[in-house]
């Protein structure tokens, strides 16, 4: 048993790409890259972003079903779930992307039954939508869509696993992190516990390296664990 509370993000991670950035390519209008690069800047936060990027999609339900139909997500991500889930270590899913989606897309990827904790579409009209967020807290930090730090449990020990700047907050306050992309980055630069990794099928065995919760070191990595995630 391990008691891991794991936190994954899936725009980027869980998926190839960014779900919400490619709804935004093909079905809304280009002054959303404006938009993109105040949040990229950190004038605006995540969840003043969405509402104003979400606002300029048309897509009818149908389109919007057929789109993500077409997402694919890394095929090992199953694999990793019923594994950590064997071990005894909780998942959830949490996200600054669309509940909808996220769920229709791991249906589809035969993984069903995890939590997931997601921004939510509202359909407008026949083409129009807004989007909610059950998830937003004032006092987050990051200003975002989806508080993730709402998400970590005191009782056990938390792991993210991300790849962007959503991420970052929730990040700074884990036991550990799995990372790539921007969040990697980030993670070097601030001194964050962290290791890269490029797909799930690397995470059973760099999970294996972990410190077990009820062994006498649980507390805090050694230096020789440190030494190995160094050259992951």
């Amino acid at each position: 048993m391990i008691d891991w509370h794991i936190v994954c993000d899936f725009d980027g991670t869980i998926t190839r790409t960014d779900v919400i950035d490619s709804i935004l390519q093909r079905f809304a209008d280009p002054s959303w890259e404006a938009i993109e690069e105040e949040w990229l800047t950190g004038n605006i936060g995540s969840r003043e972003c969405l509402s104003r990027q979400l606002a300029l999609v048309k897509a009818t339900p149908t389109e919007l079903l057929d789109f993500f139909d077409s997402i694919e997500i890394d095929q090992d991500f199953p694999d990793f779930v019923d594994h950590v889930i064997g071990l005894g270590a909780s998942l959830e899913v949490v996200s600054d992307g669309i509940e909808q989606g996220i769920a229709r897309i791991l249906a589809r990827n035969y993984v069903s039954l995890l939590p997931i904790l997601a921004n939510r579409l509202r359909q407008v009209d026949h083409d129009s939508w807004r989007i909610d967020f059950p998830y937003a807290n004032d006092a987050c930090r990051a200003a975002a869509g989806n508080c993730k730090c709402k998400s970590t449990p005191k009782a056990k020990r938390v792991l993210v696993i991300g790849d962007g700047q959503s991420d970052m907050c929730v990040a700074s306050t884990a036991d550990f992190v799995f990372a790539k992309d921007r969040l990697a980055e980030h993670c070097e630069r601030n001194g964050i516990a962290f290791a890269r990794f490029d797909s799930f099928a690397q995470l059973p065995a760099m999970l294996a390296l972990l410190p077990n919760a009820n062994a006498a070191n649980a507390t805090s990595f050694n230096t020789e664990t440190q030494e190995l995630f160094h050259h992951v």
